[in-house]
């Protein structure tokens, strides 16, 4: 590029009081450093994205913007949406205003000091790299290993994911432009970015600790996140139900006719047991595949309404 590129870190928060005059201070030492060492325009800027928090998350973000109106920048949605639908709110805020968009979680576990390598990576003609875990040793073995678990599912069901990528990543202007074409309610941004077929490119961190405030991912969440993943790129389960349904379909014709030959040789008691087996696998099927028809109907159901994915109730600007 002829001059450097216009950077913007989006940072999506929900109630990150305690999080965030430590993130502040860490992100603007890395964004003057870059720019005092010409790796990016002046121009560069932080830009918070408040989710609806219950504390002084915005108070903070308004404090923050009236000491340095040039260099950080909010956005307030007017209810909690969720992290997905916030980011991407944070990132089409962007759209005209700068040339590459690093995103970021607000807890600074995804190690920042990498933000030069990838904008190196940008510069040399990437249009999105992926911030990738080399290490975690901050998560549980349980966590670790669940993750490992659906990256492996996730790709067995033929959906394009990069293995232990969360949502550090830097995507260009052109990406993102295409990235706001898509018009889903209910967003799965790791899966949508590699959606898109531009140039990436990845860069390794080892994760580090979260050193204020809890995390904003429970166990309900992370299921619900990894819900929409399949359901947002795979038609597979249903092809398993669909494939299971006919094995057990096949099934029920054996039984049917063994229990014809037993009552015709007067032998039916004998068989109750093994009838009562093929009666609840067939109604434990019957429930899931409904459960699995379910959450297709259901995000069906979301996706028809076209409801906004976010209204938008303050913006500091400079």
């Amino acid at each position: 590029m002829a001059s450097p590129p216009l950077l913007s870190f989006v940072v999506p928060c929900h109630n990150e009081q305690a999080a965030l005059p430590h993130t502040l201070r860490e992100l603007l030492a890395v964004l003057n450093g870059l720019i005092g060492d010409g790796v990016v325009s002046d121009k560069s800027y932080l830009f918070f994205v408040d989710d609806g928090s219950r504390d002084e998350t915005w108070a903070l973000i308004e404090k923050a913007h009236a000491d340095d109106p040039i260099r950080v920048r909010g956005l307030k949605l007017s209810r909690n949406v969720g992290h997905q639908s916030a980011l991407l709110a944070g990132l089409l805020g962007q759209l005209g205003k700068a040339d590459a968009i690093i995103s970021l979680d607000a807890d600074l576990q995804d190690n920042i000091a990498v933000a030069r390598e990838m904008i190196d990576r940008f510069v040399k003609g990437a249009d999105i790299v992926f911030g990738v875990r080399s290490e975690r040793p901050t998560d549980t073995v349980f966590k670790r290993q669940t993750a490992r678990w659906y990256y492996k599912f996730l790709r067995r069901l033929g959906v394009e994911v990069v293995f232990d990528h969360g949502d550090f990543r830097l995507i260009s202007e052109r990406a993102l432009r295409a990235l706001a074409q898509f018009g889903e309610v209910q967003v799965y941004l790791r899966g949508l970015v590699m959606q898109l077929g531009f140039k990436t490119d990845v860069v390794y961190f080892e994760r580090k600790p979260r050193l204020h405030g809890e995390t904003k991912y429970p166990l309900s969440k992370m299921l619900a996140l990894a819900s929409d993943g399949i359901t947002s790129f795979s038609v597979v389960p249903l092809r398993i139900v669909t494939s299971l349904g006919l094995l057990l379909f096949g099934l029920s014709i054996v039984a049917a006719v063994w229990v014809l030959v037993s009552w015709t040789i007067g032998k039916t008691i004998e068989g109750w047991a093994s009838l009562m087996i093929i009666f609840l696998l067939v109604s434990s099927f019957q429930t899931l595949a409904l459960g699995v028809i379910g959450e297709y109907v259901g995000k069906t159901y979301f996706e028809a309404k076209s409801r906004p994915r976010y209204i938008v109730e303050k913006e500091l600007i400079p």
